[in-house]
């Protein structure tokens, strides 16, 4: 069995991520950009200033010349990860929210097949979820690639409804909805079952419960991750082990599941 940590994002230096991965048994990890990083911080001060960055950055609270040019940078710092350890990372690209359908597609030819990212994401639309249409416009475009939406707070549960809206209308793009929605766990689990595209992510869970019944009820589109370095590849593996229903869902679970959805035995 291969086990893929589905969602974390760049730790520096890639040595100590390589030693998490290790250490949890993971062989490969789809790997996400970062602007925060609170894996450098030495105290509580250091951790709530890279915080206050990623709050910012999921509620949206940045310009969009500098969001652009942000991601530019991101994005070659984590296609020289990639390419520096092609055996153990595969990865997912940024792409600004706020661009026109046309600026869209450049994006996303330029900077996300380009590189031969897999998928995009993170994104997050607090309150402004409406906005990921352009995205979801071009995404289908281009073999409808994954995208990958947080869900957890300051994400409502009106912004789940409305993304969940665009994933009707846009049947087939797959969906994952990051952190199984924080405290709307319930909510995301029966949207999914309703819903063929939609994924549930395991990563920063609000209970236990709440990844027990997701593998419970569609073992087939529940993703193992970590969202490392906010959670650890190891904790999070073992809490799959432990409250999985049978070692056939572990396994699917811990690795086919991601495997399967970006076709990577054809890579």
């Amino acid at each position: 069995m291969m086990i893929i940590d589905s969602h974390e994002h760049v730790i520096l230096p890639t040595s100590e991520q390589l030693k998490q991965m290790d250490a949890a048994g993971v062989a490969k990890t789809v790997l996400f950009s970062t602007k925060p990083h609170p894996e450098k911080a030495k105290n509580l001060q250091e951790l709530e200033d890279e915080l206050n960055t990623l709050y910012a950055t999921l509620s949206g609270r940045q310009d969009l010349k500098e969001t652009c040019k942000d991601t530019v940078t991101k994005t070659k710092e984590l296609c020289g990860i990639l390419e520096a350890n092609p055996n153990r990372f595969l990865g997912f690209g940024l792409l600004p929210i706020s661009l026109s359908y046309k600026e869209t597609c450049l994006w996303i030819e330029n900077y996300i097949v380009k590189n031969g990212l897999l998928g995009v994401g993170e994104f997050s639309a607090a309150g402004q979820t409406e906005l990921l249409e352009t995205v979801f416009e071009g995404i289908s475009n281009y073999n409808n690639l994954p995208i990958w939406v947080h869900t957890f707070s300051p994400v409502t549960k009106t912004d789940i409804f409305k993304l969940t809206a665009l994933c009707e209308k846009y049947p087939k793009i797959p969906v994952i909805f990051g952190h199984l929605g924080g405290t709307n766990w319930m909510d995301v689990i029966k949207l999914a079952k309703d819903h063929a595209n939609i994924y549930l992510d395991l990563s920063a869970v609000f209970t236990t419960m709440a990844l027990k019944y997701a593998m419970f009820e569609l073992p087939e589109r529940t993703l193992f991750s970590s969202d490392a370095p906010y959670g650890n590849p190891e904790l999070s593996r073992i809490m799959v082990e432990k409250m999985s229903p049978s070692d056939e869902v572990t396994e699917t679970v811990l690795g086919r599941n991601i495997e399967r959805l970006l076709n990577l035995k054809s890579l």
